[in-house]
């Protein structure tokens, strides 16, 4: 796994929300350590502050409908259709357990989106791409995970494109456009990581169009609502997406 990569997912971590609010913390326990009261409680304050902000959950609503807004689900209008990307995420490498449990939700949902437009289309030259790499710890690669419930789902290894080398969007992205070139080619991918996905695609000259799925916007927002974990994660991947376009900015 290169430097830049690794670099990116540790800085990633620390401007996170959990990340953050650790490093916060645990800076309020060194001062305090240090007898500097003063300094400790803004720390401790600010990172039990942060804690209940993002963890409230008409926050992430609201800071999820920037990403969410701009995209509806996939409404099958193209019909030159060769290819369709499905875009990789995380899983859990553990032959003791069943595929269903390996899979995360969020690549189990890229997926089954993937596949059911691959179903409704039904043509016998499409293809179904496959990308993402092992991640940490894992042997077989997402791509190759996510394949596997394809062919439960009776697609043919001859419509199936699997490469689990890909470590990011970017490099996603560099792999499709050596197979679809300028054609135009469905991609699915979270609604909340849709907004990035597409710039970096159509940045590379590519024209993809956005099959979006995994929407998290609750459709009321409920004020007097209690913090809950759920709120922490959807806020999460709201600033991952954000941290993601400002690399992607910085590194083009």
């Amino acid at each position: 796994m290169d430097i830049l990569f690794s670099t990116k997912k540790v800085i990633t971590f620390f401007v996170e929300p959990l990340g953050l609010i650790l490093l916060l913390f645990v800076i309020g326990l060194y001062f305090l350590y240090k007898s500097s009261h003063v300094k400790a409680k803004f720390f401790l304050s600010l990172s039990l502050f942060l804690l209940l902000f993002f963890s409230y959950p008409p926050v992430p609503n609201s800071l999820i409908q920037s990403l969410e807004g701009k995209y509806s689900k996939y409404d099958y209008s193209y019909n030159n259709i060769e290819y369709i990307h499905v875009l990789g995420s995380g899983h859990y490498d553990n032959p003791a357990w069943p595929l269903s449990s390996q899979i995360s939700s969020t690549s189990l949902k890229r997926t089954m989106e993937g596949i059911s437009i691959f179903k409704k289309i039904n043509k016998p030259n499409l293809k179904l791409i496959f990308t993402g790499f092992p991640g940490f710890g894992n042997q077989i690669s997402n791509a190759e995970i996510n394949a596997k419930i394809a062919r439960i789902a009776n697609i043919s290894d001859n419509n199936l494109i699997i490469n689990g080398n890909p470590k990011d969007t970017q490099e996603e992205a560099t792999f499709a456009k050596s197979i679809i070139g300028d054609k135009p080619f469905i991609l699915v991918t979270s609604v909340s990581h849709m907004t990035r996905a597409i710039e970096l695609f159509t940045n590379m000259g590519m024209n993809p169009i956005a099959a979006p799925t995994e929407f998290k916007k609750s459709t009321k927002v409920e004020w007097l609502s209690a913090p809950s974990t759920g709120s922490i994660k959807k806020s999460k991947n709201i600033i991952h997406e954000f941290l993601g376009r400002i690399w992607a900015y910085i590194v083009k």
